[in-house]
């Protein structure tokens, strides 16, 4: 059967959430997360539903995209086909070929799964690597020691307060209420959390948001971040702590985080909080 590129509606979000949890296993190299997808909600279901593309064969999705931003595809592919050689070809070939309306023209950049038939044929093509980023797990078979700060689980009337502290946490967000109401309306959240760290002054210092996939499946952190005012001390620690404890409560196996390897500083604060690093990975690029 061909293989059918396509960018599905809003009422088949659901749909893609569901195949991108069923790919999450123990031992899977970094990939898509329907975190991510969860994150990206923010923006709205219709805006999430636009950034999406499914590539599938007789009725079955083998491969999932996630546009996150210009020109940036967020690729992960079924475990059973990342070796198979016709959705490899085909995957290049529309992310190659501006035409085909996967990606524009110009500088472009795709993530995929480093054990991917597609990381292969992309170099073939003359696509370069990237700077490299590391991903970090922490098992979760044994109880999460308590990270020392009073956490609280954010609900719709403190959504302000979850928002400000990213806004601190991160140069240039623009994250609001109302993109947290957005995002807390989306199908993901259903199994994700949001949390907020308090130090002994009361103010809030640091905040993350975990994303399970199922029970016992990876979880996912993204984002964490510590407001610019409360830095240096230890916060980030803490909030990593709460947000591994969270995900063991919703029955993941482990929890996973990428930051760019440059980002030495939360290196340090996932390491410190129990995280492993697992091999660096790079995005493909092609230059304009």
């Amino acid at each position: 059967m061909t293989i059918v590129v396509d960018t599905p509606g809003a009422d088949r979000l659901g749909e893609v959430v569901d195949v991108l949890r069923a790919w999450q296993y123990e031992g899977a190299p970094m990939q898509l997360h329907p975190g991510d997808l969860g994150w990206f909600w923010r923006s709205g279901a219709e805006a999430t539903a636009g950034a999406v593309r499914t590539w599938s064969r007789d009725g079955r999705i083998l491969a999932v995209g996630l546009l996150d931003g210009p020109g940036l595809l967020r690729l992960t592919i079924a475990p059973d086909a990342r070796r198979e050689e016709e959705p490899a070809r085909r995957l290049v070939e529309d992310v190659t070929a501006p035409e085909h309306g996967v990606l524009p023209a110009g500088r472009v950049n795709v993530e995929a799964p480093a054990d991917a038939l597609v990381q292969e044929l992309l170099a073939e093509a003359g696509w370069g690597v990237d700077e490299p980023w590391t991903p970090l797990r922490r098992d979760l078979t044994a109880p999460v020691r308590d990270p020392g700060l009073r956490i609280e689980e954010v609900g719709p009337e403190r959504a302000h307060v979850f928002a400000a502290v990213l806004r601190a946490a991160f140069d240039g967000s623009e994250f609001s209420a109302g993109r947290w109401r957005a995002m807390a309306a989306g199908l993901p959240y259903a199994d994700a959390r949001c949390l907020l760290a308090y130090d002994d002054r009361d103010d809030a210092v640091a905040a993350v948001t975990v994303w399970s996939a199922g029970p016992g499946r990876p979880g996912l952190l993204e984002p964490m971040g510590v407001h610019r005012d409360h830095r240096r001390r230890g916060h980030g620690r803490a909030i990593t702590l709460a947000a591994a404890a969270a995900l063991r409560e919703l029955g993941s196996s482990s929890a996973l985080v990428c930051t760019p390897s440059s980002n030495t500083g939360a290196v340090a604060a996932y390491e410190s909080a129990g995280f492993r690093p697992c091999p660096e990975v790079r995005d493909r690029y092609r230059d304009a």
